[in-house]
């Protein structure tokens, strides 16, 4: 059996039993090819894909069919996405859940918004969609869609915490945010007004500690609509990119923790570069479609969910030293599951198919190097809190 049959195999064996829906038998086995295509490739080139997909037609029916699966209108991301992300879910129930929300651009044309779950120094998409635009500045109106699907697929009794920066401050998303049950972290602009009990206005840059320092006021309401009561976190901290200034909103009472939470987010540009420039080479691809880059979507969000699922088994399995070279865990659980696939298929061991997706604590952080390990996390226990 070739490595892509063993691949495709284990990779239909993995979303099937995560109840993986489609409307059309053929059409969930191209989906499952574009992912060998993917991963075995490593970049996004329809033509390359198809040198891994087998049987009889010749390569230009295999191309053809792999476009017209990536125009097919008949095709709803997130409808067909539904169904695996809630299987994967079902075990955060009870638990919380760090979503974040961010936005990248490809070649100045489309945005992509996405929102994804936070899982042991990666994000995991759960839902997102594709504008025809250059601008990463989106409105509400734009993106609400995202988080109405997300509260679809959430499981019952989680507590769920959104993560945005400062694009992203709206009081209708903190509204949004509370009318879903959810929790919210979200960055704030210097230039955003805060009223404060009996104190006259003020901007939030004003409220700034210094360099090192943190400070954290509670109750008060934001804008001239006065959205709140919120609380509000503030520090200067010092990261691998010098020090910024970091105004948190949170609608629950602010401490350190509050700017940790926060800081999750940055897993969510690591994910943006594991499509880009660190994995799949996003930006390489010639689709120019609206349409089919939102289906392109579903396929990298499969992959990633694949890889980093192989990654967690991995380590969970003691055999992170047969492909990490690290004393310590030096790679991501995405890049983990990668190497994994690779050595598996060259050496004839076993491809992961259980859900290995579990809430909980990182049992093994990465940390390849001590300029590396200096996150905003590590870094916050050195700052000193002012009244």
């Amino acid at each position: 059996m070739t490595d892509s049959l063993i691949l495709y195999g284990s990779l239909m064996k993995f979303v099937w039993q995560n109840d993986l829906y489609i409307h059309d038998i053929r059409c969930l086995v191209t989906l499952i090819w574009a992912v060998v295509g993917l991963i075995q490739s490593q970049k996004i080139h329809l033509s390359q894909w198809l040198v891994y997909r087998r049987g009889r037609a010749n390569a230009a029916s295999k191309y053809r069919q792999l476009s017209r699966w990536l125009h097919n209108p008949k095709i709803t991301p997130s409808l067909v996405y539904y169904y695996l992300i809630k299987g994967v879910l079902l075990a955060w129930r009870g638990q919380s859940l760090y979503l974040a929300l961010d936005s990248t651009s490809l070649w100045g044309r489309f945005t992509i918004v996405r929102l994804a779950l936070i899982y042991r120094g990666r994000a995991i998409p759960v839902s997102w969609l594709v504008l025809a635009r250059g601008s990463t500045s989106v409105g509400l109106l734009d993106y609400r869609l995202v988080l109405l699907q997300a509260a679809w697929v959430l499981p019952p009794d989680s507590r769920v915490i959104l993560l945005a920066d400062r694009g992203f401050v709206d009081i209708g998303l903190m509204q949004l945010a509370r009318d879903l049950g959810w929790h919210f972290r979200i960055r704030l602009k210097s230039s955003l007004w805060v009223y404060r009990a009996n104190k006259a206005r003020t901007k939030v840059g004003r409220l700034m500690p210094a360099k090192g320092q943190a400070c954290f006021i509670h109750n008060v309401w934001l804008t001239e609509q006065q959205f709140g009561p919120v609380h509000l976190a503030l520090a200067y901290v010092q990261t691998p990119n010098g020090y910024q200034p970091w105004a948190i909103v949170s609608d629950d009472p602010t401490d350190l923790s509050t700017l940790a939470e926060y800081s999750y987010r940055f897993d969510l540009e690591e994910n943006f570069l594991d499509d880009k420039s660190a994995g799949f080479q996003l930006e390489s691809s010639e689709i120019r479609d609206e349409q089919a880059l939102d289906r392109l979507g579903l396929i990298l969000a499969v992959a990633t969910l694949y890889l980093v699922n192989t990654g967690v088994a991995v380590v969970a399995t003691d055999q992170r030293r047969s492909i990490d070279p690290h004393w310590q865990r030096g790679l991501s659980y995405f890049q983990l599951g990668w190497r994994w696939i690779r050595h598996a298929l060259a050496t004839g061991k076993q491809l992961f198919i259980s859900l290995c997706l579990i809430p909980g604590p990182d049992p093994e952080p990465v940390y390849a190097s001590k300029k590396q390990a200096a996150t905003p996390i590590a870094i916050l226990s050195s700052i000193q809190l002012v009244t």
